[in-house]
Formats: structure tokens, sequence, C-alpha cells
């Protein structure tokens, strides 16, 4: 049965983990309800990451480019650059998101969403719990 993580105005739900895949990859689904985004526009240092489109329109930001994702178009992130997403439409959006290999597993968004769902998330308890798991912060500003 799929694990479903909700942080914010997105949710995964984790089709395939590292831990299913021997580190092979790991697989969700991300739906972005109208107006959410990622809390944090990162580059991943150990792994890629695919996304194709399912339903809706969601909007990419990689290397300062937006690029639109739709229903049957796909995109590929290397390690190392710079990305977030957000959804500008006001219905929902869904990706399916590959990272490989399977490095990141469920752990990191659970934690994400405790930080996020509280509240006010403390910005330096989110930049700490992605740079344990191999996500840098992009520099603000």
């Amino acid at each position: 049965m799929p694990e479903i993580i909700r942080i914010g105005g997105v949710e995964l739900r984790f089709l395939q983990s590292k831990q299913q895949t021997r580190g092979s990859l790991d697989l969700f689904e991300v739906t972005m309800m109208p107006d959410a985004r990622m809390p944090v526009p990162h580059y991943h240092r150990d792994w890629d990451e695919a996304v194709y489109g399912l339903a809706g329109t969601s909007t990419w930001t990689v290397s300062g480019k937006e690029i639109d994702v739709l229903p049957g178009e796909s995109l590929f992130i290397p390690r190392g650059v710079v990305h977030g997403f957000d959804n500008r439409s006001s219905q929902p959006a869904t990706c399916l998101s590959v990272l490989t290999p399977g490095v990141l597993g469920p752990e990191y968004f659970r934690e994400m969403a405790a930080l996020v769902n509280e509240g006010k998330p403390d910005p330096e308890k989110m930049k700490a719990v992605m740079i344990r798991y191999g996500l840098v912060p992009a520099p603000q500003g």
C-alpha cells in the first residue's frame, strides 16, 4: 500500500522507495494544490530527478528557467541543478517523480512534513534536515 505524506499544499504518494528497490530509485506521485509550491528551492547532491506530468499544469523553475509541465510532458533535472516548483493554476496538478539512484526515501519527506505542518516552520531546522538528506538549499536573494 502506498504511503501518503502531506507537506502543506503538496501531497506525495510513495509508490516505490529506496528500500523496496535496493537503492535503484524512489518513485512517487506529487499532487500540488492551487498556489502550492516547493518550500525551499534546492539541488540534489547525489541523485537525478525525472518528472512526468499526469494532470493539471505545474511550473518548474530549473536553473532560473520556468518550464510548465503538462500531462504527458516530462522534465529531467540533473544532480547539482537548482530547481523548485509551484502550481500557479486554479486546479490541482499531479506529476510522477523518479529519483535515481534511490537514496532519499520517504524519511526526508516525513521530517519536512512534521516541520511544515506545525505552522510557521523554522527555516534553520528545515535547512538542517535538507542538508542531512543531501538536498542543498539554494541561496536566497
